[in-house]
């Protein structure tokens, strides 16, 4: 494995990744939330930053920011290099923010003389990927590419409550386009579409490789908020056979999926879910009382489309087994759904000769996490990414990328770039 350098350009990242941590820092970790004035702050130090640069910087109709070469202000045809600045609450500073200042630094070595892409290049700082305030995830790159669900426009933030159009609103975004599904860029003037990301599973870590080529990402199908109703009794005078226990029903479901999975791993099919909220009212009940409901989420996701309708499928006939048995409802409310997106064949190829050339080795491997590239490959814009060596998972406050991998990871885009045509 070749070493790779640090000098200026590295230094540059480091300090841009410490202000933003200290303009959006919380308890723990950073909070960016999306369509928040916290995410406008941020972005407004990308752009002060950039124009310092030498860098042109304007902002389009959904409130994301473009950054590009002068010389390619108005390029008719153009790669873009994009990810998002939003966070999760009280998450890690590198998820989103690191593809974004990745397209930036790649931008400064060319402004600086030191590469020079083989087309136009811009990047992209997008808002709103994250699923963690209104439910539904990459929301500024749905609405990018025209692809937002109506369902997902008035979907309800976390915390205050009020629509997602009422955000967009706030922010001064004519909503109207959105609600039409008009794309708010025009696709047709990208040729590629590329994202550099923290990888937020152990594999590079384990293997000691400081980046990898994406090959493809998985899909998702999520439910936000499922209830199951049952009925309310005495936790010592109610005999089991005229109990109507919802979270029973819930620890019964969750085991015949669990052994669903591994009965699909062990066949060689893809498969993670995940129920990380759950739980019955505190307010309502009480150790001594059977609960009459239990809420929970619900995210199964794989890279495989077939799959995902199986899992759907066998998903509502178990629901309805267990009901009926268990003499309790399930009622999933409204679903939220990404497809699977394969990344371009020809960028695949592209990036791991850029990597082969900056590193000397090869590493390519599937994203279990969903990314804005899976959006823009699903609107038939050809998408590849690179993945970056991250300690400790994402969505939380331990991320811990090494600014030298990072530029490793700058490295194989620029790279890349310079052999475009």
């Amino acid at each position: 494995m070749k070493h790779h350098r640090t000098d200026g350009v590295a230094d540059l990242a480091a300090k841009m990744f410490d202000d933003i941590r200290l303009l959006s820092s919380d308890k723990a970790g950073v909070s960016r939330p999306a369509f928040s004035d916290k995410e406008s702050e941020t972005l407004d130090y990308l752009a002060t930053r950039a124009r310092a640069e030498g860098l042109h910087v304007y902002e389009d109709a959904g409130k994301n920011l473009w950054f590009s070469l002068p010389e390619h202000i108005d390029a008719e045809k153009f790669t873009v290099i994009g990810s998002h600045v939003d966070s999760v609450p009280m998450g890690g500073n590198y998820d989103g923010l690191a593809g974004v200042i990745a397209g930036l630094m790649v931008l400064i070595e060319a402004r600086q003389g030191r590469r020079r892409p083989g087309r136009a290049v811009k990047v992209l700082a997008m808002r709103g990927e994250e699923s963690a305030w209104f439910g539904a995830c990459y929301i500024g790159s749905k609405m990018l590419t025209g692809s937002l669900p109506e369902g997902e426009f008035g979907a309800a933030h976390k915390g205050d409550g009020r629509p997602l159009s009422a955000h967009l609103e706030a922010l001064g975004v004519d909503t109207a386009p959105v609600r039409a599904r008009q794309p708010i860029c025009d696709l047709s003037r990208i040729d590629a579409y590329l994202e550099l990301h923290i990888e937020q599973g152990p594999l590079l870590v384990e293997r000691d490789i400081p980046a990898a080529v994406v090959t493809g990402i998985r899909g998702n199908f999520r439910y936000r908020d499922i209830h199951c109703i049952g009925q309310a009794g005495h936790s010592g005078a109610v005999p089991r056979a005229y109990r109507h226990d919802p979270v029973l029903a819930f620890a019964e479901l969750m085991h015949r999926l669990d052994d669903t999975w591994q009965h699909l791993l062990n066949t060689g099919e893809d498969l993670v879910l995940t129920s990380g909220v759950v739980g019955t009212d505190p307010s309502r009940h009480a150790i001594a009382r059977i609960p009459d409901e239990i809420a929970f989420s619900l995210d199964i996701r794989s890279q495989d489309a077939e799959t995902l309708d199986q899992m759907r499928a066998y998903l509502k006939t178990e629901m309805a087994d267990i009901a009926r048995t268990r003499g309790v409802e399930f009622e999933r409310g409204s679903e939220v759904a990404v497809a699977p997106a394969l990344m371009d064949p020809d960028l695949v190829e592209g990036l791991k000769k850029a990597m082969e050339r900056v590193t000397g080795t090869v590493f390519a491997m599937a994203s279990g996490g969903g990314h804005d590239a899976a959006v823009f490959a699903q609107a038939g814009v050809p998408a590849g990414m690179v993945f970056v060596r991250n300690r400790n998972g994402s969505h939380n406050p331990d991320e811990a990328m090494e600014i030298a991998d990072f530029m490793v990871g700058v490295d194989i885009l620029s790279t890349y770039m310079e052999a475009a045509s």
